[in-house]
């Protein structure tokens, strides 16, 4: 665990994210669009899949066959009800290599679970970095919220509604602690709510918007319980990245945008109004950097239509980009919409 903890910080927090947003904005040239980041990542970033490996051992149990008919029904169709990509291997047949590594670490569970399948999820958390949060028995997974939680679910429907960034807080058991956070970051969110202007030219060519979600500069918290079962593979997940940090008693923030993707998981200690104003103002600014890779942060695991949410039924989304391309394939001028009524 200790070795995965530092591949954790490894994988995101190896360079502090101010010098990233300050590296993304030298490298471009010129602004690639006027569609601030928060709307760009919500309308057309796809999130990165969280990988999900079915270990059996022989025939699958009748209540695994029912996990695994459930995972493949959210994870295949044109309709992808998660981000969530399943792998299933019988450990009797040879394995590829590149998922040898995921088994052995898996295979002490395995022993400890004979006759039942084991499932390993594994999630990226920085550029070309994967790394298992999960790993559990089918019960395991429905119990610890692997697919979904009730905290996800309200996070999806509040990006859904037009919230330009939820910020995620991971509780600590300093209630002290929590109430400072909490202040601090509402304090802030009322104050750059207006003052922060959003970027000309929205809706012009090059910059359309396709949704008919609000484009609002709305800014909310959203509190996890650590010992809520029901959150623990969020938990989990956050709690990797500082471990430290929460063995003293600090409360950990993510600030979560477009859809479901946490730019970065912060302790407390770290956390000041003008690092949530930099924050804040990149995700606010217009798209300079529309390739998702080159931008930090990492996609957290949400069932949801996203598609559906945003364009209606049947919709694909936007049109798609010619590569090096600023515009859509056939741009289209709109107003800048007033949206859906939503709670």
């Amino acid at each position: 665990m200790c070795t995965q903890n530092a591949r954790y910080r490894n994988a995101v927090t190896g360079i502090p994210v101010r010098i990233l947003l300050a590296l993304i904005c030298l490298s471009t040239a010129a602004v690639a669009c006027n569609i601030p980041v928060f709307r760009y990542a919500l309308e057309r970033w796809t999130p990165d899949n969280c990988q999900i490996y079915v270990f059996h051992d022989g025939p699958l149990t009748d209540n695994d066959r029912r996990v695994v008919a459930e995972l493949e029904s959210v994870a295949g169709g044109e309709r992808r009800l998660a981000n969530v990509r399943l792998h299933q291997h019988d450990v009797r047949q040879q394995l590829p290599a590149d998922i040898q590594d995921v088994w052995f670490d898996a295979r002490p569970l395995a022993e400890n679970h004979k006759g039942q399948a084991v499932y390993v999820a594994r999630s990226v958390v920085g550029q070309g970095k994967t790394i298992t949060v999960w790993q559990g028995t089918s019960e395991e997974l429905n119990r610890t919220g692997v697919l979904r939680s009730p905290v996800r679910s309200e996070l999806a429907q509040r990006l859904q509604a037009g919230h330009a960034v939820v910020w995620l807080m991971l509780k600590s058991t300093d209630d002290t602690r929590n109430e400072a956070t909490r202040k601090m970051l509402n304090s802030q969110f009322e104050r750059l709510a207006t003052s922060i202007e959003l970027p000309e030219g929205i809706g012009l060519p090059g910059s359309e918007l396709y949704s008919e979600v609000p484009l609002l500069l709305k800014f909310s918290v959203l509190e996890i319980d650590p010992s809520d079962p029901k959150e623990s593979f969020l938990v989990k997940l956050l709690t990797g990245f500082h471990p430290d940090a929460v063995a003293d008693g600090e409360p950990l923030i993510a600030p979560v945008f477009g859809r479901g993707r946490a730019l970065e998981v912060i302790p407390a200690s770290k956390l000041n109004p003008d690092l949530i104003e930099d924050l804040t103002v990149f995700l606010c600014g217009a798209c300079s950097c529309q390739v998702k890779e080159l931008n930090p942060g990492f996609d957290l695991l949400l069932s949801s239509d996203w598609n559906t949410a945003l364009f209606g039924e049947g919709t694909s989304g936007p049109p798609a980009r010619i590569e090096g391309s600023q515009r859509a394939d056939v741009p289209v001028t709109i107003p800048i919409p007033t949206g859906k009524k939503r709670r």
